[in-house]
């Protein structure tokens, strides 16, 4: 279910970025996943971390098409798959359906809307899309999934990081442009140029602060490429 939000609350629901409520954009944004993305590791890895049961709930946010709710629904017992845009849940729900998969339910709502109607889920996990809020909300995000968690609960965060250790950031972005795959290079460019001058990515330091702050210890922690990186983290107890 979605609660309803004071007038100061920040709106997750306006556009940044991509438009992702165009259908030809978001086939363009499942093609292209397809292509430049290890799926099938991607998810093992995830697996791993966080230690999945076939008992557990598990929380995704921001799952845009949906391929990683319905990969992680044939390991555990129910998955609640988020995401702000109707049109990736409409093609998340058909690609579901396709798979024969039946234990995940697609809600529209995000890191700040979302309000769980039963008990706590065992994990939550969100890849790139915690960087669509500002730092402030950041913050108030993680303390949210903190609470929908229980107790020891696991937390796996993968996202656009940038390391603190890049002391020149007009040599990174030009060398990061020029290393993108030629097959990919046009619509890729478009969409790091976008996501660096419009999103809010933001440090790996700011990023931990937040994380510890918000009730979580780091377990572990893994940077690729001086701006992805992939936290598991565990509620602390009370």
């Amino acid at each position: 279910m979605t609660r309803e939000l004071p007038e100061w609350y920040y709106d997750e629901f306006i556009q940044t970025g991509t438009d992702y409520s165009d259908k030809d954009e978001i086939q363009r944004y499942d093609r292209k996943m397809q292509k430049i993305r290890n799926i099938n590791d991607e998810i093992q890895t995830m697996r791993t971390l966080i230690g999945l049961q076939p008992e557990d709930r598990l929380l995704e946010i921001g799952c845009g098409t949906g391929e990683f709710s319905i990969e992680l629904s044939r390991h555990c017992k129910q998955v609640v798959a988020l995401d702000v845009s109707e049109g990736m849940l409409e093609f998340a729900r058909e690609k579901a359906k396709l798979r024969s998969r039946s234990n995940i339910e697609f809600i529209k709502g995000g890191f700040l809307t979302f309000e769980p109607a039963d008990e706590p889920f065992d994990a939550v996990v969100t890849q790139l899309a915690l960087h669509h809020l500002p730092d402030f909300w950041k913050l108030i995000a993680l303390k949210r999934i903190n609470s929908m968690l229980k107790v020891s609960g696991r937390f796996y965060l993968r996202d656009v990081i940038y390391s603190s250790e890049i002391s020149d950031f007009d040599s990174f972005f030009s060398k990061l442009l020029q290393s993108i795959p030629e097959e990919v290079k046009d619509e890729m460019a478009k969409d790091y140029i976008l996501h660096i001058k419009e999103e809010f990515s933001t440090f790996d330091w700011v990023s931990e602060g937040l994380i510890e702050k918000a009730g979580f210890r780091i377990e572990e922690v893994f940077h690729e490429n001086g701006f992805i990186a992939t936290y598991l983290c565990i509620k602390n107890e009370i």
